[in-house]
């Protein structure tokens, strides 16, 4: 069997903007990807799960439809496209981070909060993910 997903799919009224831009916010910030319009897929385990439910009650809450769903690709292929985006996301957020080593003056507490925003969302082990952690670690040279 193949990666299994889980899969927010909504409506929400146009008016207010608020409750929709928050659905957004929180979606982006889990990490989830845009599968089409309003159908977002995230890696199931036991923490997105919770976190797409709670994200559809509020949705319902905010008078808007919403579904949580369980998902497997129906091809490997499929899998390993949506594995692909997980883990260049978060490739890219680490790069963003090793380009601000070479800043003088590094914010280190700032840059463990970047990390660590970056690694709540590295569902697949980004390459650059132990670079950035080394350095953090300060086995690397400045």
């Amino acid at each position: 069997m193949g990666q299994a997903w889980v899969l927010l799919i909504y409506t929400m009224p146009r008016e207010p903007t608020a409750p929709r831009v928050a659905a957004w916010r929180k979606l982006k910030k889990l990490g989830a990807l845009r599968l089409h319009d309003a159908a977002w897929v995230l890696p199931a385990t036991p923490a997105t799960i919770a976190h797409m439910q709670w994200l559809m009650t509020e949705i319902q809450e905010g008078h808007g439809e919403a579904s949580v769903w369980h998902a497997a690709g129906h091809t490997p292929a499929q899998d390993a496209d949506l594995i692909h985006q997980f883990t260049e996301q978060a490739e890219m957020g680490y790069l963003a981070l090793i380009s601000t080593f070479q800043q003088p003056a590094v914010d280190q507490a700032e840059m463990v909060r970047r990390y660590q925003q970056i690694r709540a969302i590295d569902y697949f082990h980004a390459p650059a993910g132990d670079e950035v952690r080394a350095f953090l670690e300060g086995d690397r040279q400045r």
